[in-house]
């Protein structure tokens, strides 16, 4: 990995930005023997058990989808619950070789794989912890300007931002020092889904903030961090290709795209408010409370699910949509779009 990495740096001059960087070093993580249980570096909701996805099936039945595409669909589990659920056309692109096995060989042909957007789609789009694996560019706001961090020959060396980076920087208001991420990759990802959503809805379930929370000044050295055998820790150069690499989501900056794309913003709330509004405690229910073997284990799974020191308020979700009259359940009670 190491060696890949310094042939980027000489194949491009010199210096490659911390986007690049990290670009590679997920793809090497992704095309390894990622997991996404406890015996891999963090566990998703939909591996956690059923409930997750029992509950959100719940709110994709209300928009009754002919299809759902789904997006890094890990190991298949996510879409083994909703294909019970809703026995609709499900269709996952899946940008690792690994994953994409693992999901063939759990689901069979109840599901099929495609190797990019379609050119049009009506249905219903999901992305559950995907934004926060997009490459970022790291940023800093200085005395002498705003400066873009990457790698050279020598480790880690910045250069003014250019660009897109440049302009996007400048619409956020930090006091320097301050050093921070922009997602660029996410802001294009959503303008290609809105170009291709003739009908239906995105959901987005992912950690992050509205902007205003992201760029506060008490967090100063942004939300990069590594996840490593249920441990996190923010040295991103530590094992490069060995362990996960995330950063926040900004979610406003997903809604503005979006808005300027013609999608409508469907909902904003956290997890916990969103799987409540759906039915969570009815799920919950149908287990046999009498059966202590079998509640305990779906009681832990809500808790870890609601809690607002586990999943509960740090996840977010949010949904866009063209074409789509009904208020949706999920966001009945608790919905935060007017902080995006």
């Amino acid at each position: 990995m190491l060696a890949r990495i310094r042939q980027e740096i000489a194949a491009h001059g010199g210096w490659i930005s911390f986007a690049r960087y990290m670009e590679l070093a997920l793809q090497a993580y992704y095309g390894g023997t990622v997991a996404f249980d406890a015996e891999g570096d963090f566990v998703t909701a939909p591996e956690l058990g059923s409930l997750f996805g029992r509950t959100l099936a719940r709110q994709l039945a209300q928009l009754q989808p002919q299809s759902i595409l789904e997006f890094g669909g890990g190991s298949g589990a996510l879409a083994e619950v909703l294909l019970d659920e809703l026995g609709c056309d499900y269709a996952i692109l899946e940008t690792s070789p690994t994953l994409r096995a693992k999901q063939q060989a759990r689901l069979g042909k109840r599901a099929r794989w495609i190797d990019s957007l379609p050119e049009r789609f009506r249905g219903v789009m999901l992305a559950n912890e995907v934004v926060d694996a997009m490459p970022v560019h790291v940023v800093s706001w200085t005395e002498r300007g705003i400066v873009e961090g990457g790698l050279s020959e020598n480790g880690w060396s910045d250069r003014p931002a250019s660009g897109a980076l440049l302009e996007a920087a400048k619409e956020i208001e930090v006091a320097p020092p301050y050093q921070s991420e922009i997602n660029l990759a996410a802001r294009a990802w959503i303008g290609s889904l809105a170009e291709r959503l003739e009908q239906g809805a995105i959901f987005i379930i992912d950690y992050g903030f509205p902007r205003r929370e992201y760029y506060h000044p008490q967090r100063a050295s942004g939300t990069l961090m590594c996840h490593h055998r249920h441990r996190s820790h923010a040295d991103v150069f530590n094992n490069p290709g060995g362990e996960d690499i995330t950063a926040h989501v900004d979610f406003s900056a997903l809604a503005d795209v979006a808005a300027e794309a013609g999608l409508r913003i469907l909902g904003y709330a956290t997890q916990a408010q969103f799987l409540v509004n759906c039915g969570i405690t009815e799920v919950l229910g149908e287990a046999n409370v009498e059966n202590a073997l079998r509640y305990a284990p779906i009681a832990a799974e809500a808790q870890k699910l609601l809690s607002p020191a586990e999943m509960g308020e740090l996840f977010k979700v949010f949904a866009l949509g063209r074409g789509v009259a009904a208020s949706l359940v999920g966001f009945s009670h608790g919905e935060r779009s007017h902080t995006l």
